[in-house]
């Protein structure tokens, strides 16, 4: 089959290459790619690291992801071939891959967690991914059906969807009107405006960069819009909102932001810490106590969040975030991957597989 994968650590361009066609064992499935979204974890495996501040950098290669590698972990594809230990899947179906794909014998999968899977088999990282012709997933549970919906948005639940679905979920507070700050409007951030309206909450705050991008988070929920390159950012957001936040949600993740982020939050308030740009964050451990504040981490989401934010999706609940589409090919890959670096996309990028997008 035809993919297109990052060769090395040293080597960023995305190049052609030709590797056998999945054959389904067990219970395994393969899928036709159809739609591919480009996401910034991408950026981050093509580079083949994460900066960690003054503790270096974390090598992708030390964690035991392998190059040449085909990345893609926003996968629509159509059922072409399953395994012989699979029953009630037709081929020819259309079908939403969830990627966060733990050992599957842990306490952590067990529990319904496999993406916090100390061993993990995530498509598209630790296994081959969906920017090629075909993806193998192990089994059908982590397929997902998605009628009604586009496929390209539909493509995106899986990643950036998830992640703010999920980061949303954590960060709710007991009242529809405490407010929820968002660091970073793109579009995870966007993504994470639009769950937490759907979810009914009320009071919600954008903080970016990008005006434009301050105005798509007022179109899907935000009713506080902070422009971020500001002196005393902290000052003017607890201004705009006229006191504390009760949670907030980064989805850059500097140390820049996330002081920004325990600088703004009340007694009790919790940061939900999910951008993977880097850095460290300094905390005076006195005032850790005095406000007692949680931070928390939060990678993708769960099986079961996944199933959620489709159903939710599918009640037209959750408002679509922009999409821009192209060809799944070398050189969109690269080009897409190049723009999430610069911060130069409002929304989502996905690419279409086969036939020309419209």
């Amino acid at each position: 089959m035809h993919a297109y994968a990052v060769p090395s650590t040293t080597n960023h361009t995305i190049m052609d290459i030709e590797l056998p066609t999945p054959e389904p064992i067990g219970t395994e499935v393969r899928l036709r790619v159809v739609r591919s979204g480009i996401c910034h974890t991408d950026a981050h495996l093509r580079e083949g690291h994460y900066d960690l501040g003054s503790r270096g950098k974390l090598s992708l290669t030390d964690r035991g992801v392998s190059y040449p590698l085909v990345m893609g972990h926003e996968v629509v594809g159509v059922v072409d071939e399953v395994g012989p230990d699979v029953s009630g899947l037709e081929t020819g179906v259309t079908r939403l891959v969830f990627p966060w794909i733990g050992c599957g014998s842990c306490d952590t999968c067990r529990d319904g967690h496999e993406n916090l899977c100390p061993s993990p088999r995530n498509l598209g990282i630790a296994r081959h991914g969906g920017y090629a012709e075909y993806i193998s997933v192990p089994h059908p549970r982590y397929l997902l059906d998605i009628e009604g919906l586009d496929q390209s948005w539909a493509a995106t639940l899986s990643c950036s969807g998830l992640t703010a679905y999920s980061a949303a979920r954590k960060a709710l507070p007991s009242t529809h009107t405490v407010p929820v700050v968002v660091i970073g409007a793109g579009g995870v951030g966007l993504t994470a405006i639009a769950a937490l309206a759907a979810l009914g909450h009320r009071a919600i705050c954008a903080v970016d960069l990008q005006e434009r991008n301050l105005e798509l988070a007022r179109q899907l929920g935000a009713n506080t819009l902070v422009y971020a390159d500001q002196d005393n950012l902290s000052s003017v957001i607890t201004g705009k909102l006229g006191g504390a936040a009760g949670s907030v949600i980064d989805f850059v993740n500097t140390g820049k932001t996330a002081s920004t982020a325990f600088d703004v939050l009340q007694k009790g308030g919790r940061m939900i810490q999910v951008g993977l740009f880097g850095g460290e964050l300094t905390v005076p451990t006195v005032l850790l106590t005095l406000k007692s504040v949680t931070i928390q981490g939060s990678f993708v989401g769960s099986l079961n969040e996944l199933s959620e934010l489709v159903a939710l999706a599918r009640t037209g609940a959750l408002p679509r975030i922009p999409i821009i589409e192209g060809q799944l090919n070398a050189s969109e890959i690269d080009t897409a991957l190049d723009k999430l670096g610069s911060g130069g996309v409002p929304g989502r990028i996905v690419l279409a597989a086969g036939a020309q997008t419209s």
